[in-house]
């Protein structure tokens, strides 16, 4: 069942967006205008890669550093390891995840 998350018009290139869908903390993020939609928290420690540094496909822990395919969510520089990938998709200018 998909669920809506927030609107398209709140996704932005340069930034993840944080959302929380039935207790999971999410990072929503904007590549080549497609959405993607990976575990939040960095898996070294608690910090939000949705607050990381964003540089094209991948995004960097604001914290420790370590650096996460955001298409894949596969860890390039640890620390850490990869994280969990959801289906996500855009239906009526809504952000739609299945978990």
């Amino acid at each position: 069942m998909w669920k809506n998350i927030c609107k398209a018009s709140e996704l932005d290139q340069d930034q993840g967006v944080s959302v929380t869908v039935e207790g999971k903390e999410i990072g929503v993020f904007l590549v080549d205008e497609k959405p993607y939609a990976i575990a939040d928290i960095c898996p070294h420690a608690y910090a939000r890669l949705s607050q990381g540094f964003v540089d094209g496909d991948t995004v960097e822990c604001p914290l420790h550093e370590a650096v996460f395919e955001i298409k894949t969510g596969k860890c390039t520089k640890g620390p850490g390891s990869d994280v969990t990938i959801y289906p996500i998709q855009i239906v009526d200018g809504q952000v739609q995840i299945q978990l």
